[in-house]
């Protein structure tokens, strides 16, 4: 894969129009710069805007960008370039986000959510899942499809689940009044376009997890929006659902960006409720997947995903960045048949948009990642000295 396709598959298709921002590692000064993205340059937004939490807190973050442009600091070019090479020498994009706490919802869609079934019943066993899968699809069918959470159709669907000994903790997230929202990962962990995403060795059934990305600020507005991938240890979910965090949180287990577009003009949450993201794992054994989260489909509005995250009983200084879950469950098979999907080491990992662009990132065992040292101590440390 060249730069220059990179470079233009990185971006929007109509980025002429987008207001982009995002972080990046400057070497020369030892820590990460806010920058805008604009055409082929990138500005360096650190002299007016320390953190992207703080540019998000401004009443009009996409108007005060346009403003504290100035002259460009870096090519874009070179910045994918350092970034896919995971050259820590060279500037490189990080996540875009900073002080934010990162929070997912999970199971937002019907077919997620069945396969969550299956993992349970599974209890974590892969080899288990062809059989099983049958087995729910035969009960639940199609029937689920159009309920919407919370109805009363939903509460007479739990009824009859439940006489045939079918109700799950899944599907009373999934059909239930109350969506599942969970914190992902620590503020400042989250991984960038190009950087390793970190499968442990303890686990051999496993996905990425391709999802729309909402960035709020403390108010809980939602700013803008980006790209994520919620990486995801089936067998350890299936186990036990008390077995989130191990699932959930590992070190490069959330990646985000590439870059936040932040609303403007005629890009608004509206412009994303119908948005495609697909997904595509090319594998060093030659195995291709693809796959697509249509947002279409989801089975609780954005607001309502909001609404549960932040309110009376949680808030968030600093704002926060939100997963809303995936269509996208793996079934197709990549070793033998009935096995499904699991990651191999060396799994490029491509999740793209029209109007959020691309994600890539490359699958490592996450023992021999480098570990996670930069923290909000570290990062104090460098803005004081940027003040010094």
């Amino acid at each position: 894969m060249s730069t220059r396709s990179t470079q233009q598959q990185i971006l929007p298709d109509d980025a002429t129009d987008a207001i982009l921002i995002g972080r990046i590692w400057d070497p020369a000064s030892g820590g990460p710069r806010v920058v805008a993205v604009s055409g082929e340059e990138v500005f360096d937004l650190t002299r007016d805007f320390r953190t992207v939490s703080q540019l998000l807190e401004q009443d009009n973050p996409a108007g005060a960008v346009l403003r504290a442009l100035g002259s460009p600091r870096w090519e874009l070019a070179d910045i994918v370039d350092a970034s896919l090479a995971e050259d820590a020498g060279r500037p490189h994009l990080l996540a875009p986000i900073d002080l934010q706490v990162v929070k997912a919802c999970g199971v937002t869609f019907v077919e997620s959510m069945i396969e969550r079934v299956i993992e349970e019943r599974c209890g974590g066993d892969f080899n288990r899942a062809a059989a099983v899968r049958a087995n729910v699809a035969d009960v639940l069918g199609g029937s689920l499809q159009a309920v919407r959470p919370g109805s009363e159709e939903a509460r007479e669907a739990k009824k009859v689940l439940t006489a045939q000994g079918m109700w799950s903790q899944y599907l009373e997230v999934g059909l239930g009044p109350d969506p599942e929202v969970f914190t992902k990962a620590p503020v400042l962990s989250s991984v960038g376009f190009g950087a390793g995403i970190g499968i442990p060795g303890f686990s051999s059934w496993n996905n990425p997890e391709p999802e729309l990305v909402l960035i709020l600020d403390s108010a809980g507005r939602v700013r803008g929006a980006t790209l994520g991938n919620d990486v995801n240890l089936r067998d350890v979910e299936g186990r036990s659902a008390l077995l989130l965090g191990k699932a959930k949180d590992n070190n490069a287990s959330s990646a985000i960006g590439p870059l936040v577009r932040l609303f403007h003009a005629d890009f608004s949450l509206e412009s994303l409720r119908s948005e495609e993201i697909t997904l595509t794992v090319q594998g060093a054994d030659g195995y291709t997947m693809e796959g697509r989260n249509s947002l279409a489909r989801i089975s609780r509005p954005f607001e309502e995903l909001v609404q549960a995250a932040r309110g009376q009983y949680h808030q968030y200084p600093d704002g926060f960045a939100l997963f809303t879950g995936t269509l996208f469950a793996p079934t197709q098979d990549r070793d033998a048949e009935g096995l499904g999907f699991t990651h191999k080491e060396g799994d490029l990992v491509t999740i793209s948009s029209p109007l959020l662009g691309s994600l890539i990132n490359r699958t490592e065992p996450t023992e021999s990642m480098q570990p996670w040292t930069f923290g909000i101590t570290a990062l104090y440390d460098y803005l004081a000295r940027l003040e010094a």
